[in-house]
C-alpha cells in the first residue's frame, strides 16, 4: 500500500510506515505543496499523511481516491471532516504529545514581548547600549498578575501550571467548567468579558471554529486593560488581525506575541515596524523531541486505519460505527 506525505518530516516517522512494509513517497521540497502537485501525486495513494498547510476539501479526497488522512498536527481545521466522513475516509491528528513544546514557546513569547526581550536584543546589536538606565527598557511583571487563558484544554492546562510558579493569580474561559482543575490550580472560572476585563495578560489556546472565529474583535479589544499583553499560539482567525494590529499601533493594549496569523504564511506588514509585537513563524511545536514524536504519532495512526482497526487518535470516529 502506498502513502504519500505532503512534506519531509522527521526520519523516524518514515522508518516506521517503511518497516511495517508501506510503499512512502515524500514532497521533497521545504515549501508548502501546490494543489496540483497534490492532486497529481496523492493521486492512487490509500494513505495521506498530510500539514496544517494543506488544504484537505472533498475534492482532493474524492480525486485522489485516499482511504485514510494522517494530520502533521493538533489541529485539523484544514481538512474537511464533514466530507471525510461522508466519504468514510478516517482522520487523525497528533494531540497530547505538543502539550509541553506549545506551552513553553507561549511563556517563551510572554517573557519576550513583556521584557521586550526582541527590541532590547536589536538595540544592543546597534551598539546602542551605553551603559546601565533607570528607564531604558521598562516592561511587565507577573507576580501577583492576571492570566487570563481562553480554553482550558491540554495546552491552557499546561500554561496555567507555568504559571503558578511565577506567583500569578488564573482566571479562564471555556466551553465546560472544570472544577477539580481550579481545586488544583486555585484557578477561577470566568465569563469572556471578565477575563478580558481583568486579565493583564490573555492567552488564547482554543480551536478553531464557527464559534471561535474573531472571538477577539473590536469589541473585545475594548474591553481590555490598555496595559494588557495578548498571547495567541492556537489559531489566527480567532483573532480580527485588522483590530489586532490597530490597537497595537495605538497602544491600546501594551503587546502581543503570535506565533499565528490570519493567512498564513502571509504576515501583514504592519507587524514589522511595531516594537510592542513579537512575531514568530508558527513554531509553537517546534522541539527536536516533540517533532519526531508527532512524525511516529502520525505513522501509527496511518498504519492502524490501513491496516482496518480503529486509530488511537481518530477525529471522525462515528464512521466506525461505534
Amino acid at each position: 500500500m502506498k502513502i504519500f506525505v505532503t512534506r519531509k518530516i522527521p526520519r523516524e516517522g518514515i522508518e516506521l510506515l517503511l518497516k511495517n512494509g508501506f510503499e512512502v513517497e515524500v514532497f521533497e521540497k521545504n515549501e508548502p505543496i501546490s494543489r496540483e502537485e497534490l492532486l497529481s501525486r496523492a493521486k492512487g495513494a490509500d494513505g495521506l499523511i498530510c500539514l496544517l498547510t494543506d488544504k484537505i476539501d472533498k475534492e482532493i479526497i474524492e480525486k485522489t481516491g485516499i482511504k485514510a488522512i494522517s494530520n502533521y498536527a493538533v489541529g485539523y481545521d484544514n481538512i474537511d471532516i464533514q466530507a471525510a466522513t461522508e466519504l468514510k475516509i478516517p482522520v487523525t491528528n497528533t494531540p497530547g504529545v505538543l502539550t509541553d513544546a506549545t506551552a513553553d514557546l507561549t511563556w517563551a513569547l510572554i517573557l519576550a514581548v513583556s521584557r521586550r526581550i526582541v527590541e532590547a536584543d536589536k538595540f544592543v546589536r546597534e551598539q546602542r547600549f551605553k551603559g546601565w538606565g533607570p528607564m531604558l527598557f521598562l516592561g511587565g511583571d507577573f507576580k501577583n498578575k492576571t492570566i487570563g487563558i481562553i480554553g482550558m484544554g491540554r495546552i491552557g492546562e499546561a500554561v496555567a501550571r507555568r504559571a503558578i510558579g511565577f506567583g500569578m493569580k488564573i482566571i479562564y474561559f471555556n466551553r465546560t467548567r472544570k472544577k477539580d482543575l481550579e481545586k488544583e490550580l486555585n484557578a477561577k472560572f470566568v465569563s469572556l468579558d471578565t477575563l478580558l476585563k481583568e486579565s493583564d495578560y490573555i492567552s488564547i489556546h482554543c480551536p478553531y471554529t464557527s464559534e471561535t472565529h474573531h472571538l477577539i474583535d473590536w469589541e473585545e479589544f475594548e474591553l481590555m486593560k490598555h496595559s494588557t499583553y495578548l498571547i495567541n499560539t492556537a489559531r489566527g482567525k480567532v483573532v480580527n488581525e485588522k483590530a489586532l494590529i490597530k490597537v497595537l499601533q495605538d497602544k491600546r493594549i501594551m503587546g502581543a506575541g503570535l506565533d499565528v496569523f490570519y493567512n498564513e504564511p502571509e504576515v501583514p506588514k504592519a507587524f514589522y515596524s511595531l516594537p510592542n509585537v513579537v512575531i514568530l513563524p508558527h513554531i509553537g511545536s517546534a522541539s527536536i523531541e516533540t517533532r519526531n514524536k508527532m512524525a511516529v504519532m502520525a505513522a501509527e495512526n496511518m498504519i492502524e486505519c490501513l491496516k482496518g482497526n480503529i486509530p488511537p487518535n481518530i477525529i471522525n470516529k462515528e464512521i466506525y460505527g461505534k
